[in-house]
């Protein structure tokens, strides 16, 4: 049988023309992948370039910042130096109170009456005390009323005790003639004391003007005179005028207008020497009245008309009111007034005086004032205070000791166990705080309050004159006046 050769032949073509597509199809791809392969292929010449020419601190640092803005507040006007002065009645060195400080070898030693006022006295910053004896010396008998003599060794006890300075212008300081206001100077001055009021001649200052803490107080004292001499020698306590002139600051009620003009330059003088604050102490008043009469209260106001800012009085053995005067001439100034301290220590005692049958001569005070100095210069009275003080005459070891207390109620509880009292003498101690504190608290609160809402009212008006400093700088509101209403700064007080 034979085969078909046209049926063989078809088969075969069809098979290579099928290869043929598939190897052109294949190659198509191949050139496909390499166009495509050749389009993917990175500039790296380029990208090299890029890199190099990037700065290095824009990958590895932030930009820059400014800091941002802060406001602060401008600091107003402010307190730089503050000054207390204490001041206290009557070293009142009768008989008695000496001879208890008499030693077995004759000599004297006073610290007991100040072993428990001493850390008050010495945690002011200056203390006074007024020097109700003489140191008139061996010309002179040791004694007590009417001519007072005491030993020197008073001095030394006072200095140690913290006190500063002895108030020496009263009506006994002439007990031992003018010998003895000299000698009385020679030896407080001596042991480191200042004296105030009396003088060595007619040429001393008659004032002191102390620089406490950076605060300048100008002081002066004065005592009443009985009578006075044609050439000014005057009579104390009704003695022998004496021999000097100008030993002794004294006034006369019957001439006030010439103490007041005398007064008046001798501020001025203070105020020329650089006192920036003023205390003038008076020995004045009527003995044993529990408050003020008629010419200290006209003589308080003169002075405070005189811009004297704290007047503190002595003489009358008990304590009297304080007060706060306001200037007649000058509506933004007013004065702190003690009219009387009364006593430090003495001898007398309930029962002891026919003209006063209460305990109010066991009484006084140590009446504290504080000044401050701000920034800008200028000082003001700030700060008023009272500690109520009592002589407690007592036996220790069976003889008698005077002993000064200071009644700081807020240690009250402790009174007892600090001053080693019995039942009875704490009782008395509380009266004696009892009886002070209804002579002085009503003014003392009135004084304290117008300080403290001074106070406030100047730094508010110091802190608006910082945020605002185009006001006009030249007197403090008053406490009545609103800050926004003022435009002035504050003057000295």
């Amino acid at each position: 049988m034979s085969r078909n050769p046209k049926r063989g032949g078809g088969a075969t073509a069809v098979l290579l023309t099928i290869l043929i597509l598939l190897m052109i199809a294949a190659t198509a791809f191949v050139i496909w992948l390499c166009i495509d392969m050749t389009n993917r292929t990175p500039d790296t010449t380029s990208q090299q370039e890029s890199v190099v020419q990037l700065p290095t601190s824009a990958v590895t640092q932030p930009p820059e910042t400014e800091p941002p803005v802060t406001e602060t507040e401008p600091e107003p006007e402010h307190v730089v130096a503050t000054a207390t002065i204490a001041s206290m009645g009557d070293l009142l060195m009768h008989l008695p109170v000496i001879n208890t400080c008499q030693q077995s070898d004759g000599s004297y030693d006073f610290s007991s009456i100040f072993q428990y006022v001493k850390d008050t006295v010495s945690s002011y910053d200056y203390a006074a005390v007024n020097l109700e004896t003489t140191f008139g010396g061996s010309d002179y008998p040791i004694q007590g009323n009417p001519h007072f003599n005491c030993p020197d060794s008073l001095a030394q006890a006072a200095l140690d005790a913290g006190y500063d300075m002895f108030l020496t212008a009263n009506n006994h300081c002439g007990d031992t003639t003018a010998d003895g206001i000299l000698r009385t100077l020679e030896q407080s001055r001596g042991v480191g004391l200042k004296t105030l009021g009396t003088q060595m001649n007619d040429e001393e200052k008659k004032f002191e003007i102390v620089d406490v803490n950076g605060i300048k107080i100008g002081m002066i004292a004065y005592t009443y005179a009985t009578s006075v001499t044609s050439d000014g020698r005057p009579s104390l306590n009704g003695n022998a005028a004496l021999s000097q002139v100008g030993i002794v600051n004294y006034f006369m009620e019957n001439n006030l207008e010439a103490f007041y003009t005398e007064l008046e330059q001798r501020l001025a003088q203070m105020k020329q020497d650089g006192a920036e604050a003023t205390i003038v102490y008076l020995h004045w008043g009527v003995e044993y009245l529990l408050e003020e009469n008629s010419t200290q209260r006209a003589i308080a106001q003169k002075l405070c008309d005189l811009g004297v800012d704290v007047i503190i009085g002595g003489h009358p053995h008990v304590v009297e009111p304080i007060d706060l005067l306001e200037s007649t001439v000058d509506p933004n100034h007013k004065s702190v007034i003690l009219y009387s301290m009364g006593n430090a220590v003495s001898n007398q005692r309930q029962g002891n005086l026919s003209m006063i049958s209460t305990a109010h001569t066991e009484d006084g005070v140590l009446f504290a004032v504080t000044f401050e100095k701000y920034s800008d210069g200028t000082v003001y009275l700030a700060g008023a205070e009272v500690v109520p003080t009592w002589v407690n005459m007592h036996s220790n070891n069976g003889s008698r000791e005077y002993n000064i207390l200071p009644l700081d109620i807020d240690k009250k509880e402790e009174w007892t166990s600090l001053f080693n009292l019995t039942q009875a003498n704490y009782d008395a101690a509380v009266k004696s705080y009892d009886r002070t504190m209804e002579i002085v608290g009503e003014g003392l609160t009135e004084c304290q309050t117008w300080l403290e809402q001074a106070k406030t009212d100047r730094e508010n008006y110091y802190l608006e004159l910082a945020r605002n400093p185009g006001m006009t700088q030249q007197t403090q509101p008053t406490v009545t006046e609103t800050i926004a209403e003022e435009t002035t700064l504050p003057a000295a007080a």
